[in-house]
């Protein structure tokens, strides 16, 4: 067997790590505006003025003190602020995908481009333009999109004025924005993701040192009406456009126990079930799962769930499940065993893997055991949605650049992913994750490269911009070509 004769490969981005043009076109400030540059081992940060007017900093992710806005301030580094200008280069991105034979481009809307501020009564009319523009060129080239709703760029005003998603009133606003934009782009857009990596929230206790019991309740609290949200949305998407198809978007957090002791299997199926079945099994069956009572219980949360709520969960299902995934981990009991050590890495050190520089480890055998597990648990289409190596490449005086380490990993998950469909699973899609340099979002850096086409800028921003092809961008044309039979 081979890969369905319609799969879509492609690859995706994020407006806010690639779009630029942080205060063009009418867009208003967003979370992700007041985050600085940061390295493997120096944070990102969020600057910001107290309610006393001092200006200060926190570690991307802490809670503000009550009162501080975000500000954006001389003398730092705000990478997000030009990404890499896709607001301006994105005719000359899409003709660079659809060379290399794209038939399907992920890619998100910044919220505050469309509602400034999220609260307006009318959107943006020219932020609803240039996404019309970018579908439009897109189809030109017989580019299905994939658009996410929401990649965690939250306009300054909802977080700061109306307290973010811990706050019930961001349901309502969220559907009128997701309205807006199924009916400005219907027949453009039939794919879409309501929220990026919805089980995030979750995954900042593993990350962020001591982080606060009544935190996670806060947590749980707008994951939920983040599962209303999005059940309303799919809802509405039915509602306008029968053929429209929306899912899920979770980050792919596998792991298995480091020992065959009973007590890390127990631990690593907890783990499973806490970051990231909770928030799958809800949007997927409509319901909270079975072991939802527990963690609530783990944490004394009660969280405000109204009856209406468990109605529109249930009406709003999605059609499809769709996930990132990078690397696993391993789950022990054991204090002593060696840690895992990167970026947004947790749990011990796998010793039959090997290790990116930032510390990820490179396992596509993991890629078909999820791709399995998921399969079996819903019976719904699933779509690879982001997955990739974050490398060092060199830019030859040639303009040339020699990425092996780039095509080996894409090759291992390209077949991994080929065993699957194999093994009965029903894949419709693979996105490749930064398929264009772009910033990174864990550590802000531009060195930190997926991308099969390089883009010209550096961590402190200097750079012309221009896009050079890699060799993974041939190799991924082959890939393509042969709909996944040549990966040599």
């Amino acid at each position: 067997m081979a890969f369905p004769k319609d799969f879509m490969w492609g690859g995706a981005t994020a407006a806010n790590q690639c779009e630029g043009a942080w205060n063009v076109g009418g867009k208003g400030m967003t979370v992700t505006d007041a985050s600085t540059a940061g390295t493997l081992t120096e944070p990102r940060y969020t600057t910001y003025v107290t309610k006393e007017g001092e200006k200060k900093k926190a570690v991307m992710f802490e809670e503000l003190p009550k009162g501080a806005h975000r500000a954006v301030f001389d003398g730092y580094y705000y990478p997000c602020h030009e990404g890499i200008d896709f607001y301006h280069h994105y005719k000359e991105d899409i003709a660079l995908f659809a060379e290399m034979g794209f038939k399907i481009f992920r890619m998100s809307i910044s919220w505050a481009r469309i509602f400034p501020k999220g609260i307006e009564d009318e959107p943006n009319q020219e932020g609803i333009e240039f996404y019309r523009n970018v579908f439009k060129e897109l189809k030109k080239y017989d580019i299905e999109p994939l658009v996410t709703i929401y990649h965690y760029d939250l306009p300054v005003y909802l977080e700061e004025d109306l307290g973010g998603w811990g706050n019930r009133e961001l349901i309502d606003l969220y559907e009128k924005y997701a309205r807006v934009l199924f009916n400005e782009y219907k027949g453009l857009v039939k794919y879409w993701l309501t929220f990026n990596e919805i089980n995030s929230p979750l995954l900042i206790r593993s990350f962020v040192p001591n982080y606060p019991k009544e935190k996670v309740k806060d947590d749980l609290q707008l994951l939920h009406h983040q599962f209303v949200a999005s059940a309303r949305v799919v809802r509405a998407a039915h509602e306008i456009d029968p053929d429209m198809k929306v899912g899920t978007m979770v980050a792919g957090v596998t792991s298995y126990p480091l020992r065959c002791h009973p007590d890390d299997v127990i631990a690593n199926q907890k783990r499973q079930q806490d970051d990231f079945y909770y928030c799958c099994d809800t949007m997927a069956r409509g319901e909270y799962p079975y072991f939802a009572q527990r963690l609530w219980n783990e944490f004394d949360a009660k969280l405000d769930i109204t009856d209406q709520d468990l109605v529109d969960l249930k009406e709003g299902k999605v059609d499809m499940v769709t996930f990132s995934y990078y690397s696993t981990g391993c789950t022990t009991v054991d204090q002593n065993a060696e840690k895992a050590k990167g970026n947004f890495s947790t749990g011990a050190k796998n010793p039959y893997l090997k290790y990116s520089e930032w510390g990820w480890s490179i396992d596509g055998q993991g890629l078909r055991y999820l791709l399995n597990e998921l399969y079996g648990r819903y019976q719904l289409p699933l779509m690879v949605v982001e997955n990739g190596l974050g490398a060092v490449d060199q830019l030859e005086e040639d303009g040339s650049i020699h990425d092996p380490y780039r095509i080996a990993y894409t090759k291992e998950h390209v077949l991994a992913m080929k065993d699957a469909v194999n093994d009965g699973v029903n894949l419709l899609a693979y996105t490749y994750w930064g398929c264009i340099d772009l910033v990174s979002a864990s550590t802000g850096e531009m060195k930190k490269r997926y991308g099969f086409i390089y883009v010209d800028k550096n961590n402190d921003g200097s750079g012309t911009l221009k896009r050079y092809k890699k060799d993974s961008f041939y190799w991924y044309k082959k890939v393509i070509e042969s709909n996944g039979e040549d990966v040599d």
